[in-house]
């Protein structure tokens, strides 16, 4: 297994001295190109530094990984946290063609959702479902790119329950939005690539005031891991400039509908009275296409 945890480039300059001649020439490319070798397989990468594809796996060895798909994965989380956007646009060149974009673009997001099929623990899932209707207030803070996510969790638990508040940036202060937050609340973070740090930062000042906290990340190796009591994963992977919001989305309508099944009763009389009031305010079109 790897010597640190997320570092991988300080793991290639320790070993650096002690490598073969070929592996050297991966060494060098990764840390010149990790951005470009992170989506290349360990045959392309060969290919492009001139080794063998059993060079590439003794390499991934050497550096203390137990084979080439591995020190990928490591590779594939670098790129999510140190890539600039204009880094990763340079990534995309691939998606030129439009028919090209929309396969490539839609395998990814599949991919994404089945990976998440099977890494997800049904029973954290189920604890998480628990902890959310037991608290006495429910923040949901998701920042940047993760802020449609938190708007859709807030406007639908808000539905299902009558003490949620989602946290904004605006004219109030992230931190004054969390001020009262106290022991017995619960706080759903959302972060994804790249990790905002306001999130973190008040993910840990609710975590001071004994406050429970619920992940929605990622990988267990995401920032916010580190923070919450409680982690469920969904994979944002996309070689582009933009990050891949399905899967996440995906788990967060998995959460809504748990919620509103376990509140089947109270969400009942709810949509009654949000149907009289829509009909009342001409909110949506009638099926005769004319404005209601």
């Amino acid at each position: 297994m790897k010597e640190e945890k997320v570092d991988l480039t300080r793991i290639i300059q320790k070993k650096f001295s002690r490598l073969s001649k070929g592996q050297k020439l991966i060494a060098q490319y990764i840390i010149n190109e990790y951005d470009k070798a992170a989506f290349m397989t360990a045959s392309k990468l060969g290919n492009k530094v001139g080794v063998s594809e059993s060079t590439v796996v003794r390499f991934a060895n050497a550096l203390g990984y137990d084979g080439y798909p591995q020190l990928q994965k490591e590779l594939q989380e670098l790129v999510k946290t140190k890539l600039t956007t204009v880094q990763r646009l340079e990534m995309s060149k691939d998606y030129k063609d439009g028919g090209t974009v929309l396969k490539k673009v839609l395998k990814a997001d599949m991919d994404n959702i089945r990976h998440m099929i099977d890494e997800l623990d049904d029973k954290l899932f189920q604890s998480v479902i628990d902890k959310i209707l037991e608290a006495d207030r429910v923040y949901i803070v998701g920042l940047r790119s993760s802020s449609t996510l938190a708007e859709y969790l807030g406007f639908y638990l808000n539905l299902v329950l009558d003490n949620v508040r989602v946290v904004r940036l605006g004219v109030s202060d992230v931190f004054e939005q969390i001020l009262r937050v106290k022991e017995g609340d619960l706080v759903i973070g959302i972060s994804f690539p790249r990790y905002s740090k306001i999130t973190l930062n008040a993910l840990n000042y609710t975590k001071e005031q004994g406050a429970t906290i619920v992940g929605l990340t990622d990988s267990k190796v995401s920032p916010i891991t580190e923070i919450a009591d409680y982690t469920l994963t969904a994979r944002s992977n996309m070689a582009s400039f933009v990050d891949s919001l399905v899967a996440p989305l995906s788990l967060i309508n998995a959460l809504i509908v748990a919620l509103g099944m376990k509140e089947r009763d109270k969400i009942s009389t709810t949509f009654n009275k949000l149907e009289n009031i829509w009909k009342k305010q001409n909110v949506y079109d009638n099926k005769d296409g004319s404005s209601l």
